[in-house]
């Protein structure tokens, strides 16, 4: 029997609470957007009570709320509502996050009003001052998923990652290539940066395929250098993962990047995917940022 758990999404207007939200819902979550922060753990608590007395439910409680600035009167608190959740029941944050540009682009975009901006404020005062609001939840928060470069397809399969290991006894481990041309993920807890091996790209005949495609896959393992990374970074993880273990974290997330994240990183990623399969006690998931895979 699996153990009740509550997730809480908050994060920045425009981040993509609502695809998060959504996720979850897919996955059987009882969602609730836009809670007020001041009810958080009221709310668990009778949602726990009504669940007890529910003689037809064999499963386990799953709540997720989204929590954000459109409350903003009922922010006030929010550290001590948290606290109340965690004496009721086993939760996590997930905060969502995007740099200023991008929510900006998002909102010219969309044409949607943010929920802060007024006759007096602007849309960039508005981000702002959503971010200081927020600036508690973010502290707080288990996990941290920055969406400047995430598609909503990404940012969904990326709950599903963490909603499976949210209540689950093994560590997940996600092997994250990306190309730095095109900015680090914000979200990982390890960058090992592979743009010092030899480059695929140079090479006319490898230039268009990825580092998912044989040719390239016989080109890199050819290299002492790619043989020797991958040793260390194996060694590295292999060493400090019992560390991250011993702390109950659910989830471990390591960015492999290479210059345009489709050779090297790509490679290196699957080939560690591929290593830590073997070893039960963990789950191991991809993900190739550039890829869109």
């Amino acid at each position: 029997m699996q153990k009740n758990h509550f997730i809480v999404i908050s994060g920045m207007s425009g981040s993509g609470k609502s695809v998060a939200l959504n996720a979850l819902e897919d996955l059987g979550y009882y969602c609730i957007d836009n809670l007020p922060a001041i009810l958080l753990g009221e709310t668990a608590e009778k949602l726990i009570e009504a669940h007890k007395l529910n003689q037809y439910s064999s499963s386990a409680l799953k709540i997720a709320v989204s929590i954000d600035s459109r409350n903003k009167e009922f922010l006030n608190g929010v550290s001590k509502q948290l606290d109340v959740l965690n004496q009721s029941i086993a939760n996590q944050i997930i905060f969502l996050d995007a740099d200023d540009k991008t929510l900006i682009k998002r909102y010219s975009e969309t044409r949607r009003k943010h929920p802060l901006t007024s006759k007096t404020t602007s849309l960039l005062e508005a981000i702002r001052l959503d971010r200081s609001m927020l600036s508690t939840l973010q502290e707080r928060a288990d996990v941290e998923i920055t969406t400047t470069n995430q598609t909503p397809h990404q940012l969904r399969s990326l709950m599903r990652d963490y909603a499976a290991t949210s209540d689950s006894a093994p560590i997940t481990v996600l092997f994250q290539s990306f190309g730095f041309k095109y900015g680090s993920p914000n979200e990982v807890d390890f960058i090992f940066d592979v743009r010092c091996l030899p480059n695929p790209y140079w090479n006319e005949n490898l230039r268009e395929k990825t580092g998912l495609e044989q040719p390239v896959r016989d080109f890199l393992s050819g290299q002492s250098t790619v043989q020797n990374m991958q040793l260390d970074i194996q060694t590295f993880i292999e060493k400090w993962l019992p560390e991250f273990q011993a702390e109950n974290r659910s989830y471990l997330n390591v960015g492999i990047g290479c210059t345009g994240g489709k050779h090297r990183s790509v490679y290196i990623s699957s080939q560690l995917a591929e290593y830590f399969r073997k070893n039960q006690s963990i789950r191991t998931q991809i993900r190739h940022r550039e890829l869109n895979i």
